[in-house]
C-alpha cells in the first residue's frame, strides 16, 4: 500500500493532483484510516496510470470519469473526443494559413498602411472566425505582450480600443 506522496512519486504527478483526483470522484484511496491516512494499493495505480494516459490524449476529467466507470461508452467517448480535436486542428491549419499569407506579402511585413480593417479582412479570408482572432490576440497578447501592443499600434488602433484587445 501507498501513502498520496509514494503514490504521486511513484507515477509522476504532484500530491495536489491525486487529492484534486479524489475530490472530483476518478481516484478514491483503497482505505481510509481514522486518522485520515490515504492508502492506496496496485488497483488506484494502474486507475491513475490509465487517468494520465486519458489526460494526455487532452481529455477531461468529467469524460474521463465516464470511461472509467462505463467501458460501453468508451468507443464512443473516444470518438466525439477524436472529432473536437479535428475540428480543433482544423482552425489552427487555418490560422498558420493566416500567417503565411501576411508572410507572403511583401506590403504586410515591414510595410506601411496595413490597418485595422484590412488586417481583419486579411484573417476574415483566412477563415478566422472572431472567435480564432480573438484567441489569436490572446495567445500573442500571453507570449509576447510587448510585440503584441506594437503591433496594435502599427494598426492604427487607438489606446483604449488596444486596452480592451489586450484585456480579452
Amino acid at each position: 500500500m501507498l501513502t498520496v506522496a509514494k503514490l504521486a512519486k511513484r507515477c509522476g504527478v504532484s500530491r495536489t493532483t491525486i487529492l484534486h483526483y479524489e475530490k472530483e470522484g476518478v481516484l478514491l484511496p483503497a482505505l481510509r484510516t481514522s486518522n485520515g491516512y490515504r492508502w492506496y494499493g496496485d488497483r488506484e495505480v494502474e486507475r491513475l496510470q490509465q487517468i494520465k494516459a486519458y489526460r494526455s490524449y487532452g481529455l477531461p476529467l468529467r469524460t474521463i470519469s465516464s470511461l472509467l466507470s462505463h467501458s460501453e461508452l468508451h468507443a464512443e467517448l473516444l470518438k466525439r473526443h477524436f472529432y473536437e480535436l479535428e475540428g480543433e486542428i482544423t482552425r489552427l491549419r487555418r490560422q498558420q494559413e493566416g500567417i503565411v499569407a501576411l508572410l507572403n506579402d511583401p506590403n504586410l511585413i515591414g510595410g506601411k498602411g496595413v490597418t485595422k480593417k484590412r488586417w481583419v479582412e486579411i484573417m476574415t479570408a483566412a477563415g478566422f472566425s472572431e472567435e480564432d482572432m480573438t484567441k489569436w490576440h490572446q495567445t500573442f497578447e500571453t507570449l509576447e505582450p510587448e510585440e503584441h501592443q506594437k503591433f496594435l499600434v502599427s494598426l492604427g488602433i487607438g489606446a483604449e480600443e488596444i486596452a480592451k484587445i489586450r484585456a480579452l
